[in-house]
Parts: structure tokens; C-alpha cells; sequence
């Protein structure tokens, strides 16, 4: 599941990738298909990057699409353990609204992001997160979760802010704002409860064949109801 297009950031083979909150790796994964590309994986979770190298490796091992090479490492995204200007694009999904200080973060991609080098952010929309925040108190309290929501015009202000020149917006995972509706309902910690067993098999099985009514459904969806706001960059 995707909600960064390598595509909208990567405009060169032999690309150098910083992917700030990596976690269990889907973006890394579909960068290192593009021919060439070096990609960095950084989090704080030492269990997401050992589950994010499982997941290259099942790739490698399988045959699948693994051209490049990769680093993974346990780093702290305020301070980058990363020189200056040495990349040409950063992937920072669902990671801001995590952060305390998400202006210092930003700052740091600023400075080791090569000049004309690609950002992709994404953040929880702020519609759909407004109302998983009036459902579930938990949702919102948990240790590690969402400190934030974000408004687009408070998010593209920031980017701007800290050097970046937005020019590209969308709206994807539709089908997934449900699910968390229906989690923040029954409790969040319930993963057992039979609905929220059901909608993640759907979920899962959506992901896993892409038919085409559901695929179809989503784009139609995702305007009005797509979870994730994405926002694409150039410094």
C-alpha cells in the first residue's frame, strides 16, 4: 500500500532516497525497483526496520523488483545522521503528525535534500482524522500517536515555510477511513472484534488483488473521503 508515488519524486535513475519513518518498508521496497536507486531507511522502531529488512529480502530472495541498494539505521528524524545536500529525494509518509517538533524536522530535510531535490509528505486528512479524534479518546491519548491535525493550507504554510515549493496535492485510502471509523467506535485496542476482523480481511484482500471495481471505487472516493493528504515538494 502506497501513499507516496516514487514516481512524483524520482526524476533520475541513480537516485540517493532518505525515507524518514520508514517502518516495515512498502515505500523502500517499491523504490528500490527504479533502476539504480540507493535508498535509506530511517526509524525509531528497531522492530519496523528489522520487519522493513524481512521484507527486502523476501523481495531479493523471490526475484522480485530489488535493483538498488539499501541502509537501513535507528535515527531520530530531528537529527538526521545524514550530510548535507547528499540526496536527491525524501519520502516522509505519515510521520509528521507523530513529531513534536514537525518545523525542526522539516528543517533538517531541508538540509540534506540537494537544491531542485523532491519531498513527499503525507498526513492524515484532516476530516476524517477530526472524527476519529471525537470517537475515541484513545485514539488520540495513546503514547506515540497522532499530536496533531492538519488543515492543507496549515500543511502547504509549513512546507513553505521551511523552503519547500509545493506543486502537487491528492487524496488516497478512501476505503481505509471505514476501518479506522469502525475501530475508534468499538475500541482500538480490539482488534479481535469480529467487524473490525471482517473490514481488515476485506482490506487486506483489496490490497492484495486490486480488482478493478474497488481500484475504481477508491479513485472516485478518495477526493471527498481519502484518508491521507499527499503533498509533493521541490526545494
Amino acid at each position: 500500500m502506497l501513499t507516496i508515488d516514487p514516481d512524483d519524486i524520482l526524476h533520475e535513475e541513480h537516485a540517493t532516497v532518505l525515507d524518514i519513518g520508514c517502518g516495515s518498508g512498502r515505500h523502500l521496497t517499491a523504490v528500490l525497483a527504479r533502476p539504480g536507486a540507493r535508498v535509506i531507511g530511517l526509524d525509531l522502531c528497531r522492530d519496523d526496520l528489522k520487519k522493513a529488512a524481512e521484507r527486502i529480502c523476501i523481495h531479493e530472495a523471490f526475484g522480485w523488483e530489488v535493483s538498488g541498494r539499501w541502509l537501513l539505521a535507528q535515527a531520530n528524524g530531528c537529527f538526521l545522521p545524514v550530510a548535507t545536500k547528499a540526496v536527491d529525494a525524501v519520502i516522509l509518509s505519515e510521520v509528521l503528525e507523530h513529531v513534536p517538533d514537525d518545523a525542526g524536522l522539516l528543517q533538517e530535510v531541508n538540509r540534506v535534500l540537494k537544491p531542485g531535490g523532491f519531498l513527499g509528505v503525507s498526513v492524515p486528512r484532516f476530516f476524517p482524522e477530526w472524527i476519529c479524534w471525537r470517537l475515541s479518546r484513545a485514539y488520540r491519548t495513546t503514547p506515540g500517536g497522532h499530536i496533531r491535525i492538519y488543515p492543507r493550507k496549515r500543511l502547504l504554510s509549513l512546507l513553505r515555510q521551511a523552503g519547500f515549493q509545493p506543486f502537487g496535492c491528492s487524496y488516497a485510502h478512501s476505503l481505509h477511513v471505514p476501518f479506522w471509523w469502525l475501530k475508534c467506535l468499538v475500541g482500538i485496542e480490539k482488534d479481535n472484534h469480529p467487524l473490525v476482523q471482517i473490514y481488515n480481511r476485506f482490506l487486506t484482500w483489496d490490497m492484495m488483488q486490486k480488482p478493478r471495481l474497488t481500484t475504481w471505487l477508491e479513485r472516485l472516493l478518495n477526493p471527498v473521503l481519502g484518508k491521507s493528504l499527499v503533498v509533493y515538494c521541490r526545494k
